[in-house]
């Protein structure tokens, strides 16, 4: 048996931590994306499936981490959609990130940057105009 003190290290790689953020940060967007169209479809402004909200899914979040001696600090770049709540969207991303690296890796996370890259306008189509468009025309 191997004493304690002459045991070796585990090491989780930089990319490791990354790739773990990547998929906690979509985790909380996809969560935030279906709390929205939950709530456009509780108002009946729109029929998702039918010609309604097209854009609803989320790009992968890209990541990148910096892990020293059991402390990561994580930077996640996102594309949300627009109009939102950005803030409220961040905010989701950042707990998650802190909760799935701290329980996956036993690392400490003090610090999460999440960064916007990108506001995605939904597409917006109605059956009727699909149905009509060409024939309604004046020639």
């Amino acid at each position: 048996m191997v004493e304690p003190g002459e045991r070796g290290a585990t090491r989780i790689a930089d990319r490791v931590v990354a790739k773990i953020a990547s998929q906690a940060a979509r985790e909380a967007l996809r969560g935030d994306a279906v709390e929205a169209v939950e709530a456009v479809e509780a108002v009946d402004a729109v029929a998702v499936g039918d010609g309604g909200l097209t854009d609803v899914t989320v790009a992968r979040p890209n990541a990148v981490a910096a892990v020293r001696g059991g402390v990561a600090r994580v930077r996640v770049a996102v594309e949300l959609g627009y109009p939102s709540d950005i803030g409220a969207h961040c905010g989701a991303v950042r707990r998650q990130v802190i909760e799935r690296v701290s329980e996956l890796t036993g690392m400490e996370v003090p610090e999460v940057a999440v960064t916007v890259e990108r506001l995605h306008v939904p597409q917006w189509e109605r059956p009727e105009r699909k149905a009509r468009r060409g024939r309604d025309r004046v020639r």
